[in-house]
This record gives structure tokens, sequence and C-alpha cells, in this order.
């Protein structure tokens, strides 16, 4: 039932047909986020490898990130525009948290989202062709699937890293205020251990040599609890939403450039 609760909540697709769910399910889906990267990354990867094979590669990336947009509804991005508004916007707790919840999007939120597509979109073009730049005297470049999967890695590890904020800090708002009328509950032992082990699963099946790349996040999202407690004393789901697209960028980012 929790599983359905977060697939439902995470994504558009209309699982809440196959059974109704009650709403104190939706307090505890956070631990479950890897576990529906498990379903968003694989269709990015799976668009983006298949796309790839009959379409220069920036075009099939381009296609397999509309995919997630469809998969999710923007979740995520809505969140990362309402943060960069509210923290770019607001001098005080009071007037940031108003910022966030305010569905017009400002002109922080408008910069920040084209600055993050544009460092995401020549993610997979320069991961492939600095895996062709000569080392030590031997040429050679990686197939297309070493990309798809730190694309399935890095979603799932993201979330798993954006998943802690709710176990780092307290929630901003009262849940009356909250946009969808939810406070997530911290998490138990056996969920961070399945939060854990559904986020990094994946990334444990790249190349040994690439493991520490997965400390990238988790400083980025360190970073980002500790901005979020000076500037609001907790977090919000907007919050969680712009924590993992900006750790699953710096994961991009760290393997395009550290991969090889």
């Amino acid at each position: 039932m929790r599983l359905l609760a977060a697939l439902t909540f995470f994504t558009r697709l209309p699982f809440w047909r196959i059974r109704e769910i009650p709403a104190e399910h939706f307090k505890r889906v956070v631990p479950l986020w890897p576990l529906v990267g498990w379903l968003t990354g694989g269709v990015t990867a799976g668009v983006l490898f298949l796309c790839g094979q009959v379409m220069p590669l920036t075009l099939a990336w381009i296609l397999a990130i509309i995919a997630r947009l469809l998969l999710t509804g923007a979740l995520h991005e809505d969140g990362l525009a309402d943060f960069i508004d509210g923290f770019g916007g607001g001098t005080t707790r009071e007037r940031t948290l108003a910022i966030m919840k305010d569905s017009h999007i400002g002109t922080y939120g408008v910069i920040g989202l084209i600055l993050y597509y544009a460092l995401l979109i020549c993610f997979p073009t320069y991961f492939i062709e600095a895996s062709a730049i000569p080392k030590s005297g031997i040429l050679y470049e990686l197939p297309l699937h070493h990309l798809c999967w730190v694309v399935f890695a890095g979603d799932c590890w993201g979330k798993c890293c954006a998943a802690q904020l709710i176990n780092l800090l307290p929630y901003a708002r009262t849940e009356e205020t909250a946009k969808n009328k939810t406070v997530y509950e911290r998490m138990t032992l056996p969920e961070l251990l399945l939060c854990f082990f559904s986020g990094l699963l994946p990334a444990l099946l790249m190349p040994m040599r690439t493991w520490w790349m997965l400390a990238v996040p988790l400083a980025v999202t360190g970073l980002l609890a500790l901005l979020m407690k000076r500037k609001i004393q907790g977090y919000t789901g907007d919050c969680c939403g712009a924590a993992f697209l900006l750790s699953e960028l710096s994961f991009f980012l760290t393997a395009a450039l550290f991969y090889f």
C-alpha cells in the first residue's frame, strides 16, 4: 500500500485507480522515493538508449528528459523553481515561505531553471566525447549503455540523498499550511536502510573506481540542508524537489568529468 502511495505521489501515472489510498500512507512515502527512481530513472535511461540508436545523442537526451517530465508531471522542477524564487527573493523566513508557496514563477526561478537545463542538456554529449580523448596513449570510447546506467543510478541516488532532509530538518510549515496538506514523518531504521539500499544499489553496479562520486550528491544535500536551516529553519516539499534535482545534477557533472 505504501509503495502504491509513493508511486501515486511521485508520478502522474494513474496508480490511484488500482485502490483507494488512506491519507496517512502519504506521510511515509519519502523512504520509498529512491524505489520510485527505479521507474523514473529506468524510463529516462530506456528512452535515451532507444532513441540514441537512431538519432543524435543530444536530441535523444532531450526526449528522455521530456519522458521523465511527463512521468512526474514536472513535480521536482516546480519545486526547484519555487525554491530558487524563495531563497533568492526572500529576506525573512516568513517572506521566503510565502514566495515558495506562491504558484507564480519569478525571475529567480526562470533563470534558475534555464541554468539547470543548460547544464543538464550538455552532460551526455560531454560524457561521451570525453571518453574518446586518448588516456595514457589508449584511445577508446564508452558505449551508450554506460551513459544510460549513470542516468539510472543518478536518479535513484539523487532521490536517496534528498530524502535525508526529512531526517536532518523539521518541516518548516504546519500541516494546515503545507501545499499538499502532508507532513512527512522521519524514517525508522528499517525505512532508512530500505531508502539507502534502493538508492545505492544501481550506483554500486557501476565500476568500483567511480564509487567515490557518490559522496558529491551527499555533500550537495548537506550544504543545502545547512542553507535551509539558516534561511527557514527547516524544509518543505519544494526543498526536497530542489535537493533531488541539484544532487542528481552534481552526480551527472561529476561523472562527466571523472568517470573515465
